[in-house]
């Protein structure tokens, strides 16, 4: 391993070729997305030193060392990692997820012969064990240590740092800024120390010196000024407080949403255009706008696009009743508009009545996760509704009849001449009922429109009750922003499952844990029992009762379950609980703010039935 001092000497040295380098070649830039960045080099040195540094004292840690020294190691080597993190989410996702993988079990299914099951071995599990209140088992120390210390000189000997363009470098700084709002600083990935802050300022830090890297890029000077004061005025405001009384509210829409402004605007100065083939828009400039998702990645590759025209087809069919066996069941029997597309029972109702396994999902925002049902058995909402129309407890039709009765009636013939070429398969039947439920999502709450900065009415408990979501009561670290829901940030690629230990029964004092197998099945997999699909707040006010089961009928009702630390905080046997069992300790004041928040997320369009 290389000393400290020749790390520093090597990244100067680059750092110097590299500037040589621009200064000689700059006034002929190309400003080509297609050409490799001038940049590389000096951001591949930058890189290498902030992975050399976490490797130092991670190397530095040890089983015989005192827990004092390996606490003082452990803290020097998170925030070089955190230095790095802008850059490993970019370049190497994968090594990211698995070191900065939550301290929980994590089963990886191929096929029924193919089931692993991995236990985490990341910076989070190394936080806990450290700092835990269970005695350290050197054990598992030595596990966790040995692999982060093979496991970053590897990501430095593999980096893919050669051949990147400007548009990668500036997508890195976007996906770093939106990381930090929806997940850096809301705890996730410090769960014992809550040192988010202070991670979030590393990164910030290492944001700067990509643009002083990309300094003699800027054609416009005023724009690198404004970065600078933009992130210098960013980091004092993330030293002026402690984890729980930051205001992270007023950090996402004066911060969060200005730095996304200046991406836009940077991305205009070094004339070129980030890629628009991922999960997020790279031209929306609020966390919280209708735009900031890339809605065309969430439907199937290749498919119409979405128009006015397929929604109102896709929603009269949606509301046609005869396309069950029984010709008076739609989508919306389940799923009412007015509910936000539930149906206010604590478990589903199907033909004749009969009761369904689970509570009805709400429909909005549905667009915005991978997989469909509480237990993820679908794959997007074209899947969905198969599960939907051959279940015999629901439609109870198969999907060739569907189609025959669609091309029997005139009036779709006419709509699907126009938005389909005529063509009526079942394909396109299901893709224009899916465009209708894609359509459901329109960021037009209490909310959205005061952190959009077009209105200011927020009160001031609703204004706590959204920084105690986003902090103290960790229900961010779920419930991921601007969907709050388990779609994880910043690549939004993956939906996140949990076992909160959810009872059977209402009672705090007798609870009786649910039999619902959730996850279970098909492979049989002990360690996913009882997971269940994360699901979206927003609406929540309309979409009761909660959970798989239906089990709480308020929102208070929910907030006490969560803050005494789910099932196994009531004293029930919950193996693999993904909730922590600890009591949040909430106030009085704190669980009523926040029911308060969770309100103003109602959009306009459910509200008063409108």
């Amino acid at each position: 391993m290389r000393s400290p001092i020749y790390t520093i000497l090597f990244a100067f040295f680059f750092m110097m070729l590299g500037s040589c380098k621009k200064q000689e070649g700059n006034a002929n830039r190309s400003t080509s997305m297609d050409k490799e960045s001038l940049y590389n080099e000096d951001i591949r040195v930058h890189y290498f030193q902030t992975l050399d540094s976490a490797t130092h004292y991670i190397q530095k840690m040890d089983t015989i060392k005192s827990l004092e020294e390996n606490k003082r190691n452990f803290l020097k080597s998170r925030e070089w990692y955190k230095r790095a993190e802008p850059m490993i989410i970019a370049y190497d996702y994968e090594n990211y997820l698995s070191m900065n993988a939550p301290n929980l079990l994590k089963v990886e299914i191929d096929d029924y012969t193919d089931i692993k099951r991995l236990k985490p071995k990341s910076y989070q599990v190394l936080e806990e064990l450290l700092y835990g209140e269970e005695p350290i088992s050197n054990q598992e120390l030595d596990m966790v240590l040995s692999y982060l210390q093979a496991r970053i000189p590897y990501m430095r000997r593999n980096h893919i740092l050669y051949t990147q363009r400007d548009r990668h470098h500036l997508k890195m700084i976007r996906d770093a800024i939106v990381n930090i709002a929806t997940k850096g600083i809301t705890g996730f990935d410090s769960p014992m120390l809550a040192n988010s802050l202070n991670e979030a300022i590393y990164n910030y830090e290492t944001i700067a010196q990509i643009l002083d890297i990309y300094k003699e890029a800027f054609t416009d000077k005023a724009l690198l000024d404004l970065w600078s004061a933009e992130i210098q005025k960013t980091i004092e405001t993330l030293k002026s407080g402690d984890f729980d009384s930051f205001d992270r509210y007023t950090f996402i829409k004066n911060r969060t949403n200005r730095q996304l402004g200046l991406v836009n605007s940077t991305a205009r100065d070094w004339n070129i255009v980030l890629n628009t083939s991922r999960p997020l828009n790279p031209t929306a400039t609020n966390l919280f706008d209708r735009d900031f998702f890339n809605i065309k990645q969430f439907s199937i590759p290749g498919s119409p696009a979405i128009t006015p025209e397929r929604i109102a087809l896709g929603k009269q069919l949606f509301n046609d009743g005869t396309l069950s066996s029984t010709d008076n069941i739609s989508c919306a029997t389940c799923h009412i508009k007015e509910k936000a597309f539930t149906d206010g029972h604590p478990k589903a109702l199907g033909i004749n009545g009969i009761e369904l396994q689970r509570n009805t999902p709400t429909l909005s925002y549905a667009v915005y996760q991978t997989t469909m049902f509480y237990d993820g058995r679908a794959d997007g909402l074209e899947d969905q509704i198969v599960n939907v129309v051959n279940d015999e407890n629901e439609f109870h039709i198969d999907l060739n009849t569907i189609e025959k009765k669609v091309r029997e009636n005139n009036l779709y013939k006419v709509a699907f001449d126009s938005l389909y070429g005529g063509e009526i398969t079942n394909l396109n039947v299901r893709h224009a009922i899916a465009t209708y439920i894609r359509s459901l999502a329109p960021f037009n709450s209490k909310f959205d429109r005061n952190i959009q900065g077009t209105e200011n009415s927020l009160t001031h408990e609703e204004r706590l009750g959204f920084n105690l979501f986003m902090g103290k009561a960790a229900c961010a670290t779920c419930h991921f922003p601007p969907a709050f829901n388990g779609i994880v940030p910043p690549k939004y690629a993956e939906t996140e499952f949990e076992n909160l230990g959810v009872p059977k029964n209402p009672s705090f004092g007798h609870p009786v844990l649910d039999d619902d197998p959730g996850m279970y099945y098909p492979y049989e997999v002990e360690e996913k029992r009882n997971f269940f699909k994360t699901a979206t707040v927003r609406n929540v006010e309309l979409t009761g009762p909660y959970m798989h089961n239906g089990v709480y009928k308020t929102l208070e009702e929910v907030i006490t379950f969560y803050n005494v630390g789910g099932g196994q905080g009531m004293g029930l046997d919950v193996p693999y609980q993904t909730l922590p069992p600890d009591s949040l300790n909430l106030s009085d004041r704190e669980q009523k703010a926040l029911v308060a928040f969770m309100k103003t997320l109602t959009d306009k369009e459910f509200m008063d039935g409108k």
